[in-house]
């Protein structure tokens, strides 16, 4: 937990610590990512995900280890993005490259991304429609230093925000 802790995002991402399911492990942290907008309002993020650490000490089969990563990010979509028959397949590279890019090793690495498009009605009726991705993960990180792993999440959930790489400045961007 303390290498999950050590974490330092950059900027536009809010870290807060998160109640984790207490019935998938006998052991579990969490904690939330949010992608904080222009304005700097962390409020209503159009990019979320949270991270949860699983343990079970006698391990378990499918894991093929002791501890679980299980990670899960939504980002609002623009509604032409919706359908874009590609989305799931760049969606579920953000992940493997932020794994990649970290040299975070990891076995049985799974998951699933979903788009999907809400319309309130009723008594909930609001102004707009949502189009999301969403995408759901887990793997069984190699060794017990977890912060490559923090990192990666970190670098996924930044992805799907659309921020460009760090460093990195959008044209016509000025520094100060």
């Amino acid at each position: 937990m303390a290498s999950l802790r050590a974490v330092r995002p950059r900027p536009e991402l809010v870290l807060a610590p998160l109640d984790a399911p207490p019935r998938l492990a006998p052991y579990t942290w969490a904690f939330s990512v949010e992608a904080v907008t222009e304005d700097g309002d962390a409020s209503e993020p159009d990019t979320s995900g949270r991270l949860i650490l699983l343990h079970d000490p006698a391990g378990q089969d499918a894991w093929e280890g002791t501890f679980r990563l299980v990670c899960f990010v939504q980002a609002r979509l623009e509604p032409e993005q919706l359908g874009d028959e590609m989305l799931p397949v760049v969606g579920w590279s953000w992940l493997t490259e932020a794994l990649e890019l970290a040299g975070a090793e990891h076995v049985a690495l799974g998951g699933t991304v979903t788009q999907t498009s809400s319309v309130r009605f009723g008594d909930i009726a609001g102004p707009r429609r949502d189009d999301d991705v969403e995408l759901r993960a887990s793997w069984t990180p190699v060794g017990s230093d977890l912060s490559r792993h923090a990192d990666a999440f970190c670098a996924l959930v930044a992805s799907a925000a659309g921020l460009p790489p760090v460093g990195v400045l959008p044209l016509g961007t000025r520094r100060a």
